[in-house]
């Protein structure tokens, strides 16, 4: 079962692709609307898809992890299908205190797939396991 968005945040996004794709700037309304429902995570989340820090890593298997590197230069781990950061904002602000619904790192993913700014990688399946077990020895 795929895990969804709630609907203003697919249509924002949306019209933000579509935005994109006309070749235009993301319009000020735009931006406004980011910032209302995502405060400052928004400005943040659009600072990291213009440093080209979200990159898709992906395997033969189909399996597919992001990385994002943060403002700190800390690289976190994401899972956009079902909306995982490995971020501390993450596990305080959104699945702690419950006033979010992103962190700025799962945002900037989200927008770096609409604005098509995200970086590739493929890597074999056994380097992809190795990854993330690499990462959950961190937490």
């Amino acid at each position: 079962m795929a895990v969804t968005l709630p609907e203003v945040v697919e249509e924002l996004l949306g019209e933000v692709a579509a935005a994109v794709r006309d070749g235009a700037r993301i319009p000020d309304e735009l931006l406004s609307s980011l910032k209302f429902v995502f405060g400052s995570s928004a400005i943040q989340a659009l600072d990291l898809v213009d440093r080209e820090s979200v990159t898709l890593i992906s395997s033969p298997s189909g399996r597919r992890v992001y990385q994002v590197l943060g403002s700190s230069g800390k690289t976190y781990t994401c899972l956009a299908s079902c909306h995982y950061c490995s971020c501390p904002a993450f596990s305080f602000s959104v699945l702690r205190k419950n006033d979010s619904l992103l962190c700025k790192h799962l945002l900037a993913i989200y927008l770096s797939q609409v604005m098509r700014n995200c970086q590739q990688l493929s890597v074999s399946d056994k380097q992809l396991t190795e990854l993330l077990m690499e990462k959950t020895q961190e937490v």
